[in-house]
């Protein structure tokens, strides 16, 4: 593929920031946007700099100057637009979670197969230099085997009203323990077990959780996620020789390693835009003619959200409200 020309298919609050880190890695040209309304479109266009703007999904998908579209709609949305664009013979890149169960999933990635296209979850965590340092001194074994792992997230919910939507796919469960399972998968191997509690709002949506789990490797995980309360966001891995800290580990440019025996230690990758890792892992994926990426795969992507699925299941059960 000599060049990649993207196809914003929502103007989302992380549509912008793609859109910057595309352009800071040069790797690709932004050539169309679309909303749901005209008006708004041409609005964001005009701000983003992107030379055309439909009033329409459809129409974008439509447009022969786009070859591959960005989806960043709302969680529920992800899956009947991923596959209206593989059916329009586009490569997709959809943003977390891919879609909101294991069979849609799976069926993405097949046609994706059969059209010979390229299909990605957007999962930028897994290509930030932090998270990749973090990943390679636990191989090299400088913490001993990995026996637990915490992880802490929250955020105030308001500023997207679909979040307390179930209809539209909201949900910290959804929106944010996904980064903790593709996580959890991509540094100790497969999931176990994973279970929690909830508090429901009543309308199918949970305010916050507190999950634990146990990877097939024996660490045992707990997540915390809030909407209501105001946590310490971060990570922290602990092994028989020490613990490293990873903060806000799905956006990471930080992590502190704490071995037995030496003075902390920490590393820095700053950077301005964290998702332009991602977007030049895509274009290399892209321009190599890969179909899927070697990092974010498709096991990974139907194994992370098998496990929401469940403990979603599992919650309908048993919480009230839920």
């Amino acid at each position: 593929m000599e060049h990649i020309r993207y196809g914003i298919l929502s103007t989302s609050s992380i549509a912008p920031r793609f859109i910057a880190a595309v352009r800071e890695a040069e790797a690709g040209e932004i050539a169309a946007l679309s909303s749901r309304s005209l008006e708004k479109a041409r609005e964001k266009a005009a701000e983003w700099d992107i030379p055309a703007a439909y009033g329409g999904h459809q129409a974008l998908l439509d447009d022969p100057a786009v070859n591959t579209v960005y989806i960043s709609t709302v969680n529920a949305q992800h899956y009947p637009w991923a596959r209206a664009a593989l059916e329009q013979g586009k490569h997709v890149v959809c943003e977390k979670p891919c879609t909101t169960s294991a069979a849609a999933t799976r069926e993405l990635f097949r046609l994706a197969r059969e059209k010979g296209l390229f299909l990605m979850e957007a999962e930028k965590m897994l290509f930030l230099p932090a998270v990749e340092a973090v990943r390679d001194r636990i191989q090299r074994g400088e913490l001993g085997r990995i026996h637990m792992a915490e992880f802490r997230h929250s955020f105030p919910a308001a500023y997207n009203g679909w979040m307390y939507d179930e209809a539209a796919g909201g949900g910290p469960l959804l929106s944010s323990a996904i980064y903790v399972m593709e996580l959890v998968l991509w540094l100790f191997g497969g999931i176990r077990r994973c279970g929690g509690l909830a508090t429901p709002m009543g309308n199918g949506v949970e305010a916050q959780y507190v999950l634990s789990g146990e990877t097939e490797s024996g660490v045992l995980f707990t997540a915390q996620n809030s909407t209501l309360a105001m946590l310490q966001n971060g990570a922290r891995i602990y092994g028989e020789k020490g613990w490293i800290d990873l903060p806000d580990y799905w956006k990471a440019r930080r992590a502190v390693f704490h071995i037995q025996g030496r003075a902390a230690e920490t590393m820095e990758f700053p950077c301005e835009h964290e998702l332009v890792y991602e977007a030049r892992h895509i274009a290399e994926c892209l321009r190599a003619g890969r179909l899927n990426s070697p990092v974010v795969t498709e096991e990974l992507s139907v194994a992370a959200i098998s496990v929401l699925e469940e403990i979603r299941e599992a919650w309908r059960r048993t919480l009230p409200g839920a």
